[in-house]
């Protein structure tokens, strides 16, 4: 791997980087960077790593069920003991995204039920593969209370109730188990957590279990107001997530630009320097010492027919800006 494209390589193995990667590999990298990648077709290697190896990327998120539905599909032993090893050969930290139905706070007993059974599939086959987490939206408090007041203390404790065990099933699976990776929303509807300090009251309801982490979605930080275009914004919102839900926490980041401005609560991502938080914010990202092991994955949209143009470009301008950052 040419020197050029790496950050400086780390006293300890980094957070996202799995253990017994290979020499020269992307241990050696400060910010692997990746994509989220499709799998429809020939499956997780023979599209999804094909996909990501046609990017050039270094970390790679899939999903493992329909994103937009409830079903929880058996996977493939045989292709997921592919994925892993040769996720482990290549030194590629992998993760899941759980589907984006999943809300905790709902007001719907039959939406919570679906919620608890679809985790559970992601985080058990997330395990199958060996991914390092699971994200998942943090979700809203839909619905009203009796008095039409917002139900969103009834939904906090939904939270507690219903993902309690779940974490204490995941303890029961051993060290080999993907953290639950909690992403901030945009702050659209009721949403349960946007701002980063919402993070406390998330950590407080999960008795702040050890395997309990953070995606850092950009787009959605910068839609929920905190501005990472503006001089110091992104050490002012790294430094919130820090002290909301601790050091350590922070395991993956969602590297994607904002069409909207800051504080609109919409969720457009744009390619990497073509939105409004720009190429800027990501340099400063990069350099952080809270960022340090965490890998970047791009869920940006493709600018051509052609499929992956887009995500070469955003991975080839994160790889400059990882370049730069490490030289200062």
């Amino acid at each position: 791997m040419n020197s050029a494209a790496q950050s400086s390589v780390q006293a300890s193995a980094p957070a996202g980087v799995q253990a017994g990667a290979p020499a020269g590999v992307q241990a050696a990298l400060r910010n692997p960077i990746g994509a989220h990648v499709p799998v429809a077709g020939r499956g997780l290697v023979g599209t999804g790593l094909a996909y990501l190896e046609q990017i050039g990327g270094e970390a790679v998120q899939v999903f493992v069920a329909n994103p937009r539905g409830w079903a929880t599909p058996a996977g493939d032993p045989a292709q997921d003991e592919a994925f892993r090893t040769a996720c482990a050969e290549r030194g590629i930290p992998a993760y899941v995204h759980a589907p984006y139905l999943i809300n905790f706070g709902s007001d719907s007993p039959a939406t919570r039920e679906r919620s608890t059974a679809s985790l559970r599939h992601s985080l058990l086959r997330g395990r199958a593969i060996g991914a390092l987490g699971v994200v998942v939206h943090t979700g809203s408090a839909v619905g009203t209370a009796a008095d039409g007041s917002s139900r969103r203390a009834e939904a906090m404790a939904q939270v507690r109730a219903d993902l309690r065990p779940l974490l204490a099933e995941l303890d029961r699976l051993g060290e080999d188990a993907p953290w639950l990776l909690l992403e901030p929303t945009a702050g659209q509807g009721r949403s349960l957590c946007s701002r980063l300090e919402e993070l406390a009251e998330y950590a407080a309801a999960l008795d702040h279990h050890p395997r309990v982490g953070v995606c850092l979605d950009t787009c959605h930080a910068f839609a929920a107001g905190h501005d990472l275009a503006a001089p110091g914004g992104v050490g002012q919102a790294l430094d919130a997530l820090t002290a909301a839900i601790g050091p350590g926490r922070l395991r993956l980041i969602h590297a994607n630009d904002s069409k909207d401005v800051v504080g609109a609560r919409k969720d457009r991502h744009a390619n990497i320097g073509d939105g409004h938080i720009g190429t800027g914010a990501f340099r400063e990202l990069l350099a952080h010492p809270d960022t340090a092991g965490v890998p970047l994955i791009l869920e940006t949209p493709d600018r051509s027919a052609a499929p992956g143009f887009g995500h070469v470009a955003d991975v080839a301008r994160l790889k400059e800006l990882r370049m730069q950052a490490s030289s200062h």
